[in-house]
């Protein structure tokens, strides 16, 4: 089809599980997947194309796979083709090839909420979810198997099961289903009792409300052989803000969180705005693998992810003039 429009392009024979064929692997037959490499025109700038690699043979080429038609965006590859080695092929042979990376800003969940807390300690308010990339594309491939309407919001559902004790839904929408070039995403309205935690005369309160990025991949007896892989690099923020029960103010805040490392980072900070809690946290993976050496690091990275994660604010009751 290219080629009646005049335009050049090329099979490129992969692997859809990255690290199955490296730059130094010898031909042979661990290719399961076909994608095509396009031959860009001298020239052309488009902003929106970004699986983009520079050939000293082939030229300019965009990398694209046309079996995932309602997932990635055109001008854009998936986390599992990034960084990932296939083999491109032309009338004279092929030619082992490494697939370009995407900025980690394209794939990610940004996370808004609004809430309240009221005396009887429960927490209820609106969240916004935006989903690029991967995220966005995994939500859409799981809707089309989707035959129950009350199924739509299943992530949501696993979310919210994940994070609070108790919870209820009181309405959410999908944004942008079938628009593949915009952000998908949720918006649901949720309120869970006894959020906030009585201890005497105090109220504790997680500012962490939704989501689980700790991981115990590494909390094992047996000592791990292999790296390990993520799909993909990726930025996931949360905002939330806690407007305080009448009568309560701010005791005290948990420290803010800095870890930063070469295969990722994470930065989170709480702080008191009047009657709102603010909190806010980012975490990045910036690399497309850890290696066996440096899982000691990723182990006390998840570990300090996991110990903000439980961090609470404590809530006194006002005193005269406060």
């Amino acid at each position: 089809m290219l080629r009646e429009i005049g335009v050049d392009s090329y099979d490129v024979i992969i692997n859809a599980e990255r690290g199955s064929v490296s730059s130094d692997t010898p031909a042979h037959n661990a290719f399961n997947h076909l994608i095509v490499a396009i031959k860009l025109p001298d020239g052309l700038k488009d902003p929106s194309l970004f699986a983009l690699s520079q050939d000293p043979k082939f030229g300019r080429i965009l990398f694209f796979d046309p079996t995932y038609d309602v997932t990635i965006p055109f001008g854009q590859i998936g986390g599992y083709l990034q960084g990932n080695y296939g083999l491109l092929v032309n009338g004279d042979g092929g030619e082992l090839v490494e697939l370009p990376r995407q900025p980690l800003s394209m794939n990610g969940i940004q996370r808004t909420g609004k809430l309240t807390i009221d005396l009887s300690g429960t927490l209820k308010g609106d969240v916004q979810e935006v989903r690029l990339g991967d995220r966005a594309s995994a939500e859409r491939r799981r809707l089309r198997a989707v035959t129950k309407s009350s199924d739509k919001i299943k992530p949501i559902e696993d979310l919210l099961a994940g994070s609070l004790s108790s919870f209820q839904i009181e309405k959410a929408s999908l944004v942008n289903v079938e628009q593949t070039d915009r952000p998908f995403g949720f918006n649901y309205t949720f309120q869970s009792s006894d959020y906030a935690k009585l201890a005497g005369n105090l109220l504790l309160v997680r500012p962490r409300v939704l989501g689980n990025k700790s991981s115990g991949i590494l909390e094992t007896k047996e000592p791990r052989k292999f790296p390990v892989e993520f799909d993909g690099p990726s930025r996931d923020t949360d905002s939330f803000d806690i407007a305080l029960p009448v009568g309560y103010v701010v005791d005290e805040l948990p420290p803010p969180m800095d870890v930063d490392y070469s295969f990722a980072s994470y930065h989170s900070k709480i702080e008191s705005k009047g009657n709102v809690l603010h909190y806010e946290r980012n975490m990045e993976i910036k690399e497309l693998s850890v290696p066996v050496d440096k899982l000691d690091q990723l182990r006390k990275f998840y570990r300090m992810v996991a110990s903000d994660e439980r961090n609470t604010a404590v809530l006194k009751p006002a005193g005269p003039g406060e």
